[in-house]
């Protein structure tokens, strides 16, 4: 079970206590983390994601069953295995109350494709060519078949912006956002709150029961608990398992355990910056010594009662692209030991492990330093608040990192962006052309049982010969809600979505 610190609880929800009555068109959401910038094309956070949810409409979104389904968009085609067709909803506003168009939409794709920084331009693959055919129809030139290519646009590359909005602020637009969802944005206070208002011109208004949404970074589970014991949050993201004992004989909420499309595993700094240089990023060997130490089945129990599946690859077994041959290795230290001298390593060998300031990942940090000691390993432990964190580590300002990401509905969308050597999220700068090759090949294939094998030559080759990433659960979202809160939809990405959800 994790540990409980009930004083800081207390003290941090005494703080939030000031907050207004509860109101039933006011939605108060508990996040685990504070956001990063709230930028489409630049942003990388799961709990952004949520934000967006509020004020940021795609041209996709996916239905329980983990399928495209229209939402800026009314519908599509494939005129060709390279040419993809969007027919755009009619009357829909941005927040700054300029149209949303198909020149919007062009924008706004060229935007995330070249913007610098961007983190949407290699989830988006090969577009060559964005045609505006009329106002409501938008025309997708890909330089090759890409089997991903609609499931991306149903997460943060699907987004679409204000064309003014965006060219008027620049780079600071994500102080500013203007989107066309169902709330506008109202302010950001860093590490204190995000405020939503109702758009009234939204063009699904009618499915939307809140006048304000606001979202509260709580990062210590026991304070997020505890205010929504009180009544303080009606939603609080990303629970843990323990809670759900926790509320059981509590009548005013409700407690939904939904499986995730991601996982938590360990970044390795291979090739980004002076910081590779360590005995993890150099040698094979000694990452594989590391991975040899952990029993991920005894972290999982100790931190998260069970409740997750260990795992060794980014593919939750729901999938179909799961490789089954591939599963984790047993700990076995003597082995480990024995990488380590056959590297030239005596022990103790240092590794520093950047981990996300909150309790249940300081807990295991701490079985992991536990473990990887018993094998010869000296694991400090660098807790850091996660945004900031995650900054640093596109700087490469990490040796290894304790990261999780959310997951996507195709393989495409949890591998091609963190082991691609030009992929937009692989902070430790891992490169093996054989790996690109084999990405690549698999965006283009449209045969399934083809596809699933170049994955699993992608799983061997990555993570078991060059050990580029240490995979280590799958989670569950446990999300707990006030039972006042109809209508809330689980699906599997674990989003919040407005639509539907009401306060009574």
């Amino acid at each position: 079970m994790i540990r409980k610190t009930l004083a800081l609880g207390l003290v941090a929800f005494a703080a939030l206590g000031t907050a207004p009555a509860a109101d039933a068109q006011n939605l108060r959401i508990a996040l685990r983390e504070d956001p990063d910038i709230l930028d489409p094309t630049l942003s990388r956070t799961y709990v952004g994601r949520i934000v967006y949810m509020g004020f940021c409409d795609k041209l996709f979104d996916i239905n329980a069953q983990l399928q495209p389904v229209p939402q800026l968009a009314t519908s599509y085609s494939w005129d060709d295995p390279t040419t993809l067709t969007i027919k755009l909803r009619e009357g829909v506003r941005f927040h700054d109350g300029e149209m949303m168009d198909a020149e919007a939409v062009r924008y706004s794709l060229n935007r995330h494709l070249t913007l610098q920084g961007s983190f949407r331009r290699s989830e988006m693959g090969a577009v060559t060519a964005i045609e505006v055919v009329d106002p409501l129809t938008v025309r997708i030139k890909l330089g090759a078949p890409n089997a991903a290519f609609l499931a991306t646009l149903t997460d943060r590359a699907g987004m679409i912006l204000s064309p003014k909005a965006a060219e008027a602020a620049g780079r600071n637009f994500g102080t500013r956002p203007v989107c066309a969802g169902p709330m506008r944005f109202v302010e950001r206070v860093a590490q204190e709150r995000i405020v939503l208002e109702r758009f009234p011109e939204y063009w699904d208004a009618a499915n939307i029961h809140f006048n304000r949404v606001t979202y509260l970074p709580i990062p210590d589970n026991t304070v997020r608990l505890a205010n929504l014991q009180s009544g303080a949050v009606e939603f609080g993201e990303r629970m843990e398992p323990d809670d759900l004992r926790s509320i059981q004989r509590n009548r005013n909420l409700r407690g939904v355990p939904v499986e995730e499309l991601g996982y938590q595993g360990i970044t390795i700094n291979i090739g980004n910056g002076p910081r590779a240089n360590t005995p993890m990023g150099r040698d094979a060997r000694v990452r594989q010594a590391f991975e040899l130490s952990l029993d991920r089945a005894a972290i999982n129990q100790v931190v998260y009662e069970g409740m997750y599946t260990p795992t060794r690859q980014p593919v939750p077994p729901a999938s179909s692209f799961h490789v089954r041959s591939f599963q984790p290795e047993p700990r076995n230290v003597d082995r480990a030991r024995a990488l380590l001298r056959e590297a030239g390593h005596t022990a103790p060998v240092p590794v520093e492990l950047t981990i996300p300031n909150n309790p249940d990942l300081r807990q295991a940090g701490e079985v992991i330093q536990a473990m990887a000691k018993e094998a010869g390993f000296e694991v400090t432990l660098r807790a850091s608040e996660f945004a900031s964190a995650l900054a640093g580590a596109v700087r490469g300002e990490f040796e290894t990192f304790l990261l999780g990401w959310s997951g996507r509905t195709d393989p495409d969308g949890n591998i091609y962006a963190f082991m691609h050597s030009r992929g937009g999220q692989n902070d430790g700068r891992y490169s093996n052309p054989a790996v690109d090759a084999l990405l690549e090949s698999a965006r283009t294939e449209q045969d399934v049982a083809k596809r699933q094998d170049m994955y699993r030559q992608v799983m061997e080759t990555a993570l078991g010969q060059d050990r580029m990433r240490i995979y280590l659960w799958h989670r569950k979202n446990v999300m707990i809600h006030s039972a006042r809160l109809t209508g809330y939809q689980p699906i599997a990405d674990g989003m919040v979505r407005l639509q539907g959800m009401r306060l009574n």
